[in-house]
């Protein structure tokens, strides 16, 4: 498992399903450059120089600063500073243009996507391309510090009130921290003025149109991208996008339903294994443990490698485990290792398990910086139900069918205690834009059926298909057949004939 990168997702893209839909495009998106009051950012100059990120400068990639405004309708007011990377075309005489590039989140950082993303096309694919990174607004440095402690909002109610008020009490006070502080800032942090910045880079970068890879929630930026200008785009790359209609609280609820088939999913690859995990003989007696064990973490915490898990944060540290089919061995040992600290046996935990109690308890000021981040973009993107009672009887409500993950995933939100309303009215994503859809059918971050609601608002896409369970493809090398596809359309601009299944 490569821990670091899942936990992030899941924190990130679990704790942060909601995604501001884009506003109508302004006159300003179509005005000629004389009358276009955003020309002065347009025109910009960049100055470039070598990246100090390792990953980057082993890449040869240059950075530089990017001015946009603050706040779109004031584009004379207030700027902000974005860094963003570029990796030059290795093959001017072939070159396509810029591949703009976006690794998710919201809250994520964007500036190292082109080295990752050069490792796993083809040589001749990304030599064809300016690849193009950018920390969005609100994001690494410049972005809010809201001096949060923890890595997520995500946690379980468990079964008592006393649970539930916890949730509400945490969920509230990162709000607060964060409006308190930067209230004048918030507003303005955006997925709609993340998807205009990424115009802004276009037209610095002297390029009349842009193509776009976006896994995750940067494959929503990029469908909002498209609605807002769509004449700009030339090849779109969507990895694992959410539904545009369900962001906000029904994001989060949809997760708790694929979570919960997952954890059958994985019930079924343990009972046979059961000699090796003691897990149980049969997938219902797998899922009685786990059940089981979540039962006892509410009860007592689990010490385990320093730390006390409680029913809080195990729910949790399952859906990370859960996301990838491929790390069903690793997840078996780490239920064993938690049930053997619970029954007060000594445990060394291994490697995966010790790394993300680690990021889940003691997760330090980055992943508070990167939450802070997350809670501003989230909660300015779109408005959420603000009654505790709201979020109990949603919680209650989920029990029956979601015993595990749907105290998790119904549970408060900072945004239900949000000072401020979005300034920008949410559409409807809907356009006729080419793009190149990919999607697992057991994502449990973006659920599939949500693949399928994006890909019926987006006719001229083209939907690729994996069996299995994981959460965004390309970067994962899941599927070769997947990235065969992104190689050809990025390499030629032609979709495939019709939708596949890898």
């Amino acid at each position: 498992m490569k821990t670091a990168p899942a936990l992030a997702a899941a924190l990130a893209l679990s704790a942060a399903a909601v995604l501001g839909a884009a506003a109508p495009a302004s006159p300003a998106s179509s005005a000629s450059p004389a009358a276009d009051p955003l020309e002065r950012f347009h025109r910009q100059p960049l100055a470039w120089s070598p990246c100090q990120e390792p990953q980057l400068a082993a890449a040869g990639a240059e950075c530089a600063a990017l001015t946009v405004p603050l706040d779109y309708r004031e584009p004379r007011g207030r700027t902000l500073s974005l860094a963003v990377s570029r990796i030059r075309s290795a093959d001017p005489a072939k070159r396509c243009g810029i591949l703009q590039t976006n690794p998710g989140g919201p809250g994520e950082r964007g500036l190292d996507m082109p080295a990752a993303l050069r490792e796993q096309l083809a040589p001749g694919t990304a030599a064809a391309y300016d690849l193009v990174g950018m920390d969005p607004r609100g994001v690494g440095a410049g972005g809010p510090d809201c001096g949060l402690t923890r890595g997520t909002w995500l946690r379980s109610t468990g079964t008592g009130q006393a649970g539930f008020e916890q949730a509400w009490r945490l969920a509230k006070a990162d709000a607060d921290a964060c409006w308190s502080k930067y209230p004048d800032l918030l507003p303005h942090l955006t997925t709609r003025n993340t998807a205009r910045d990424v115009d802004v880079l276009r037209a610095a970068l002297g390029e009349q149109r842009t193509s776009f890879f976006g896994q995750s929630y940067g494959a929503m930026l990029g469908a909002v991208y498209a609605q807002l200008f769509p004449r700009r785009v030339d090849r779109l790359v969507l990895d694992s996008a959410l539904d545009p209609a369900r962001y906000g609280v029904g994001a989060f609820q949809d997760m708790g339903g694929v979570n919960e088939r997952a954890l059958d999913d994985f019930a079924a690859w343990a009972a046979p294994r059961d000699a090796a995990h003691h897990l149980g003989a049969t997938p219902a007696a797998v899922r009685s443990t786990v059940e089981g064990l979540v039962r006892r973490a509410e009860a007592a915490p689990i010490a385990v490698d320093g730390y006390r898990l409680d029913g809080a944060l195990l729910p949790v540290l399952l859906a990370v485990f859960q996301s990838d089919d491929r790390d069903s061995a690793e997840y078996a040992d780490a239920l064993r290792q938690l049930l053997d600290a619970a029954d007060g046996r000594p445990v060394q935990a291994g490697p995966a398990l010790h790394q993300l109690l680690t990021m889940l308890l003691a997760p330090g000021p980055e992943a508070g910086a990167g939450l802070s981040s997350t809670v501003a973009i989230v909660c300015d993107d779109v408005a959420m139900p603000r009654s505790a009672a709201w979020y109990r009887d949603a919680v209650e409500h989920s029990r029956a069918t979601e015993p595990v993950f749907g105290p998790v995933y119904n549970g408060p939100v900072p945004c239900a205690s949000w000072r401020g309303a979005p300034l920008e009215p949410p559409v409807e994503v809907r356009n006729a834009v080419p793009a190149l859809q990919l999607h697992a059918t057991g994502d449990t971050h973006a659920p599939y059926q949500g693949a399928l609601a994006l890909h019926t608002r987006l006719p001229g896409s083209r939907l690729v298909t994996v069996p299995g369970r994981v959460h965004t493809l390309t970067l994962n090398g899941y599927s070769p057949c997947a990235n065969a596809a992104v190689d050809t359309y990025l390499s030629t601009g032609a979709l495939p004939a019709s939708d596949t299944v890898c």
